[in-house]
Formats: structure tokens, sequence, C-alpha cells
């Protein structure tokens, strides 16, 4: 170890996290291998019935996708700054550099790139992640970024988000992601997001029945769940209780891409919901047609009063009376 400046270097090399969380990226590819079995045996289903299912098995793969994926993804809100400012404690030395914030459900990523890299005789690229999920201890991970000597921007802001800041940010933005994801461990609300996965499960199962109806109304129940976690999120987090000052500039945060693309599929899965229920009552026959479902198991279920014939063929063998039993449902 050498002196960098006349102080000792706690923290001689730059750690660097994972650009994407391992979470994440097993959700991804778990569903990327679903979607491309499914695109393997597509050649095997005949006629036009082979586009309708290509287009419901995507749909709802993309559906189940985003609603675990979010989960563990850091960019729910964000925001990036470029500034002059200190570098490392106890020496007067400044960088120019851009600094990230990246706040998700568990906790966030402070990023901090040099402009350039290279300056002060190091490579100036850090990437560091500080959890408040549960069985993490946000405090702790503090700590340690202390011992380790980590740049005094990277400090800063993840000093804003302990539990003892005045800020308040840790009990703005972990309650926010509480009441979004659902935790029950430190959340009074129902489990928002994992029940729209839940509804999301259920709505698959029943649009493979004979009872579309009922499918639709679990897509719709899915889009509102997933729509009340947006709605909690944002009107928890909207709120900026101090100014993260970085030098002479002003950090200050946004919604991210998690947020907007749990936004979209919210309402796509309300318009799915309506489109499902609407030809269930106004044109069932094209609803059959796009669920690849036969007359026969649908048609009693759309009219309501159809009859329903039984024959026994037995009668028949032993010479008795052919019996026709209809019932009307």
């Amino acid at each position: 170890m050498t002196l960098w400046n006349g102080e000792l270097p706690f923290y001689p090399q730059p750690w660097h996290a994972p650009g994407i969380s391992v979470p994440l990226l097993i959700v991804i590819l778990v569903f990327l291998a679903l979607a491309a079995s499914f695109l393997l045996i597509l050649p095997g289903i005949r006629g036009h019935s082979r586009w309708f299912w290509l287009v419901r098995v995507l749909l709802s793969l993309f559906i189940g996708a985003e609603i675990v994926a979010v989960h563990f993804s850091a960019q729910w809100s964000v925001g990036g700054v470029n500034t002059n400012t200190s570098y490392k404690a106890f020496s007067a030395a400044r960088v120019r550099a851009h600094v990230g914030l990246h706040v998700g459900l568990e906790g966030i990523n402070i990023t901090l790139t040099g402009t350039p890299v290279q300056q002060l005789n190091e490579t100036i690229d850090y990437n560091e992640r500080f959890n408040w999920r549960l069985g993490e201890n946000y405090a702790e991970e503090y700590s340690e970024a202390l011992e380790k000597g980590l740049p005094d921007p990277v400090l800063y802001l993840a000093e804003k988000f302990t539990p003892s800041s005045p800020c308040g940010l840790y009990r703005q933005y972990r309650l926010a992601g509480h009441y979004a994801s659902g935790n029950p461990a430190h959340s009074a609300v129902g489990p928002l997001r994992r029940v729209a996965f839940c509804f999301w499960l259920l709505s698959n199962g029943l649009l493979s029945m004979p009872v579309p109806l009922y499918g639709g109304l679990a897509l719709l129940t899915t889009g509102a769940f997933t729509l009340f976690s947006i709605f909690a999120f944002a009107s928890i987090s909207s709120v900026q209780l101090c100014p993260l000052r970085l030098g002479s500039a002003t950090l200050t945060t946004h919604y991210g891409a998690a947020f907007w693309v749990t936004l979209a599929t919210g309402i796509l899965c309300l318009l799915l919901g309506v489109a499902v229920v609407s030809l269930h009552y106004s044109w069932p026959s094209a609803l059959r047609t796009f669920l690849d479902r036969s007359g026969k198991d649908y048609g009693s279920q759309a009219k309501g009063s159809s009859p329903l014939i039984l024959n026994n063929p037995l009668h028949k063998q032993f010479g008795a009376l052919d019996l026709t039993t209809n019932t009307n449902l």
C-alpha cells in the first residue's frame, strides 16, 4: 500500500457491483427460456390458431415477467448530475465526475464516474449497492462503506438514506417500496404486487378453460393491483424531503424505467380484461376463435340458455327405449 496525497488508502481499488442484479437476471432468463420453448413448439400448431396462441402466450409471459422482474430493479426512481466535488476524506483534491442515484424497492445504487475516468492517478468508476430489504441492515452496510474509504460523493448520498438521517429518505423510500412490493413483514397493507402475480396466474388458468369471463375479470384485478402499487409508490416518494447537494450542483430524481413499464403493464392488463369481458357479451364467436375454443364447450356459457342433451347408448344394447334428457342451464 502506498500513500495517496499523504493519506493511507483504505479502499485502494474501486469495487464494481454488477450492472444488473442476479435475481433480476435470473427472472429474465427464466421467462426468456419459457418464450423460447413455446416458439419451438409453435410450428406444430396448425392453422390460424398458431398466431392467436403466439399473441396470447407472449403477452402473458411479458406481463408475468414484468410483475416479477421490476421487484428487483433499481430503476424506480433515478437521477444524475455532473459536478466538481471533493473526492476523498481529509484531502482538498477535487474531481469532475458524474454522480448517479438509482432507487429500487429493495435498496439504492450509487454510481460515480469520473469525466474523464482517469484522474488523480487512479480510475474513478464506482457502482455501490446499499440494501434495505428483509434480512439486510442498511446501517451496517453504510458502516462497512466508511471502513472501506469510499469516495465522498458516494458516502454523502448513502448517508442521506441511513435510518438516523434527518432527511427521512430511508423511511420515505422504504415505505414506498413496501407499499409497492407488498412485503407483509414491514407493511400493513396487502401484498399488492404479489396479489397481482397470483391473479395473473389465475387468469392464465381461467382463459385456458371454458370460462373466459372469469379470466377477463382476473386480468382486470391484475391490472388494478399493479396500478395500486404504482400509485402507492408515487404518492409516498414524490415529496422531496431534503436537497442532495454535490459540490455546486443539486441532484434531483425522477421516475425511472421500472416505474413507467409497470404503469404500462397495469394499463395493458386493464385493456385486455375489458376486451375479454366485452367480447364475452357482445361477440362471443370472435372470443371463441381467439381463445381457440370449440362451440361445444363454450356455447352454453356464452348463451346461458342452450340445452344440454345427455344420451345413454347402453339402453339400445339391451333393447330399452332411447331416453333423452334435456336440461336447460
